[in-house]
C-alpha cells in the first residue's frame, strides 16, 4: 500500500492567507536559487496541482516540475474547468481542449509521476440522465489514467449505488471530502468505493464563510484541531487494508494551515515528516510542537 499525504497546490505568494513567511521564506530572506516546489517536495511526497484548473497544463511547465522532484514524488493534476465547469467558460469541450491537455501532462505520465487526474464538479452538478452520460463520456475519454471523481450535490449519494456502479465500472475513485455540511451538500462516510485507489479531500469547516467571503481564499481558512483529525486518520488507516494506492489532500491552504494540518496527519499516520520545518511554521501551530524545525529565515 502506498500513503501520499500533500496539499493542494505549494505556491501562494499574496493575500491574507499567504504562505511567505510562514512556510517559505520572505521574498527579502530567500537566498538566491530558492525554489518553493523543491522546497516542498523535500517534505512531502505528493502535491495536487490546481493551477491546471485555470489553463491547461503545458508539456515544458510538468517537464520542469519532473526536473525539480525527486524520484518517488508525484503530482495529482485538476482538469480544466472546461471539462467539469462549462458554465464558467461558456465553451462546450473540443478535442483540441483533450488533446491539449493529455499533451501538457505526458512528461508527468512517461516519467511515472502523474498520481491521479482529479475532475472537480461543482455543487450545482446534479445528478441526471444527461450529468450521468457526460461523467461516462469523461471517464472513457481519459481512460489511459488514474481518474478521482469529486461530486459535491447529494442527488449523487441519494443514489449511491448507481453513481457507484458508474464509477466502479471506470476504475474511478469517488473522491472523499470533507467540508461544512448543507442540505444540498453531499453525504459521504470516507471509505474507498474500489480496491486501487482511495482519494481524500479536506477542504476544511469554514461554514460561516464557504458561500460569503470577501475573498475566495478566505473559504479555506480554517485549521483541523487534532480532535477533528484523529476520525479522519483512523478512516485512513481502515482504508489501508483495502486498497493499493491513498491519496490525502489539505486544501484547507490559508496561512499554511493546509501545511500543518498534513504534517500533523503524516504522524498520526506514521510517516512523519522527517525533513526540518521552518520555525515559523512550528511557532504559529502549537500543535506541530515537536517538529525539527530549521533555524528562523534560512530555510534552505
Amino acid at each position: 500500500m502506498v500513503l501520499r499525504v500533500g496539499t493542494s497546490g505549494w505556491h501562494y505568494p499574496t493575500g491574507r492567507g499567504t504562505w511567505n513567511g510562514i512556510f517559505y521564506p520572505l521574498p527579502e530572506d530567500r537566498e538566491r536559487g530558492f525554489d518553493e516546489l523543491r522546497f516542498y517536495a523535500e517534505r512531502f511526497n505528493t502535491v495536487e496541482v490546481n493551477s491546471t484548473f485555470y489553463g491547461q497544463p503545458r508539456a515544458q511547465v510538468t517537464l520542469g516540475w519532473v526536473r525539480r522532484t525527486p524520484a518517488d514524488f508525484d503530482f495529482s493534476i485538476k482538469l480544466h474547468q472546461i471539462f467539469t465547469h462549462p458554465a464558467m467558460t461558456g465553451a462546450a469541450v473540443k478535442q483540441d481542449d483533450v488533446d491539449q491537455f493529455k499533451g501538457g501532462i505526458d512528461p508527468l505520465a512517461a516519467a511515472g509521476r502523474l498520481g491521479v487526474i482529479l475532475a472537480q464538479f461543482p455543487s450545482r452538478f446534479h445528478r441526471s440522465p444527461e450529468a450521468e452520460a457526460y461523467l461516462g463520456w469523461l471517464l472513457r475519454t481519459f481512460s489511459d489514467y488514474p481518474m478521482a471523481v469529486e461530486l459535491r450535490h447529494r442527488t449523487w449519494s441519494d443514489a449511491r449505488a448507481d453513481t457507484l456502479t458508474l464509477l466502479d465500472a471506470h476504475r474511478a475513485a469517488w473522491v472523499q471530502i470533507d467540508e461544512p455540511k448543507f442540505d444540498s451538500s453531499i453525504r459521504q462516510d470516507l471509505r474507498p468505493n474500489g480496491h486501487d485507489l482511495f482519494y481524500l479531500r479536506l477542504h476544511g469547516r469554514n461554514a460561516a464563510q464557504w458561500w460569503v467571503h470577501q475573498e475566495a481564499e478566505d473559504r479555506y481558512n480554517y485549521l483541523y484541531s487534532p480532535v477533528e483529525l484523529a476520525p479522519i486518520a483512523q478512516k485512513v488507516r481502515d482504508a489501508r487494508a483495502l486498497v493499493k494506492k491513498i491519496y490525502l489532500y489539505l486544501n484547507n491552504h490559508f496561512s499554511a494551515q493546509a501545511v500543518a494540518n498534513a504534517t500533523t496527519l503524516r504522524t498520526m499516520l506514521d510517516a512523519p515528516v522527517t525533513v526540518r520545518m521552518p520555525a515559523e511554521l512550528v511557532e504559529r501551530f502549537p500543535d506541530l510542537d515537536g517538529v525539527p524545525t530549521l533555524p528562523r529565515a534560512r530555510l534552505l
